[in-house]
């Protein structure tokens, strides 16, 4: 392959693997696993993914229906090639942290700009939104499981769930610390900086 295989991409070969199916089985199946909590699947994409992996010749289509008036679906298989690549890309995602810039990471570089008690009162407000996160995600869990998915199926949700239990460890602490003045607030560039 000319590019890297996406995070989508591999979505699609992992589902794959599994069994034959057509982009709107996919785009299910990323919803009901919540593959979408981990992988961007934005509007469009996964049709271009299909069509970009078919290209390459990691998947190919086995079947072409037509089921009354809606539009010829395709069923896709992956190929040899495919599951080569998919294990190849999936043990550097493995293996190799990479680079990430989230926007929240940026927004603590430059959260000075900001007096410190509205600051403190948009943390404690993203508290709320990670801890609704957190029920969300720990209810596809107990769904999936119930379902019978086996563990290692929801590993993805669990990770993320770690990841947002140190996030909100973290913003309950730092908000604590605007608000009790331990966090030294001094804007940037000799800017007048409320310490509210």
């Amino acid at each position: 392959m000319s590019r890297p295989l996406t995070p989508l991409g591999l979505a699609v070969l992992r589902l794959l693997a599994d069994e034959q199916m057509h982009p709107y089985e996919m785009q299910q199946r990323i919803r009901e696993h919540a593959i979408d909590h981990v992988v961007k699947v934005a509007h469009g994409s996964l049709y271009h993914t299909v069509a970009r992996l078919a290209e390459h010749g990691l998947i190919e289509p086995v079947e072409t229906s037509r089921e009354g008036r809606r539009p010829e679906r395709t069923v896709y298989a992956i190929t040899e090639a495919g599951r080569d690549e998919a294990r190849a890309r999936l043990r550097e995602f493995v293996m190799r942290p990479a680079q990430e810039y989230p926007c929240f990471g940026m927004a603590l570089a430059f959260v000075s700009m900001l007096p410190p008690a509205e600051a403190a009162t948009l943390l404690d407000r993203r508290t709320v939104d990670l801890e609704a996160k957190l029920a969300a995600h720990d209810s596809v869990v107990d769904s999936l499981i119930n379902q019978g998915h086996s563990r290692v199926s929801v590993i993805e949700v669990e990770y993320l769930n770690s990841r947002l239990r140190a996030e909100l460890d973290f913003v309950r602490a730092l908000s604590e610390d605007i608000k009790s003045r331990r966090l030294d607030w001094r804007p940037p560039n000799g800017e007048n900086g409320e310490n509210e």
